[in-house]
């Protein structure tokens, strides 16, 4: 086998493996379940800390789609329809066996990936998103008026709503709708009703920058 294909083979695995065993497993029983020697992994990887990184790349960013942080600030749409086709999209991409597991176990061994995955998501998406609200609703612009940590766990109350359905799924391995379209514009849909009430009185709480 060629070095590349070699190296892609041992990806590949070790993503099927982790997602299965979680980082508890060990780089030799990855060897000794691909058949072959434990030095064949650490001639393409030099640690298992190398060969984590590399399933982070794969499994977490090349599912991150460039167009979803644009998508939330594109003001063409009301933002209730914007945040409806990002979460449509998200679970498209990422409600995956591998990907949910990767991440509850890298939460639980303290592997960063989902630190720097949720970097990521508040980032792009929460923060962003809060910020479009205030704009909708006609309230203090964020850049001169910060936005408050309750601003933003509301929009991180819907993102773990939406993500649950995952959890449930891969980790609970319990049954979860089979139209989740309907589950995500529901959520949306409920949490938009609320937000309009909640976020006037958040933002009037929250001192203005230089107060």
């Amino acid at each position: 086998m060629r070095a590349a294909d070699r190296e892609r083979a041992i990806v590949d695995e070790a993503i099927r493996f982790f997602a299965e065993r979680g980082f508890e497993g060990q780089t030799r029983e990855l060897a000794k379940r691909m058949g072959i020697t434990h030095s064949a992994i650490y001639r393409h990887f030099p640690s298992k800390e190398a060969l984590i990184e590399r399933v982070y790349q794969e499994v977490y960013l090349s599912r991150w789609s460039p167009d979803w942080g644009p998508m939330i600030r594109d003001r063409a749409l009301p933002l209730e329809a914007r945040l409806t086709r990002f979460y449509l999209d998200y679970v498209e991409r990422v409600f995956e066996y591998n990907w949910v597991r990767i991440f509850v176990f890298s939460g639980m061994k303290s592997f960063g990936i989902t630190s720097r995955y949720l970097d990521i998501v508040r980032r792009e998406i929460i923060e962003p998103a809060a910020a479009e609200l205030r704009h909708e609703l006609k309230l203090p612009d964020a850049k001169a008026h910060a936005l408050s940590e309750r601003e933003t766990e509301l929009f991180w109350g819907l993102h773990g709503r939406i993500f649950y359905l995952a959890i449930r799924k891969f980790i609970y391995a319990t049954p979860i709708p089979p139209d989740l379209g309907a589950i995500v514009r529901d959520a949306v849909q409920t949490f938009m009703d609320g937000a309009k009430t909640t976020m006037p009185k958040l933002v009037s709480s929250t001192p203005r920058l230089g107060a």
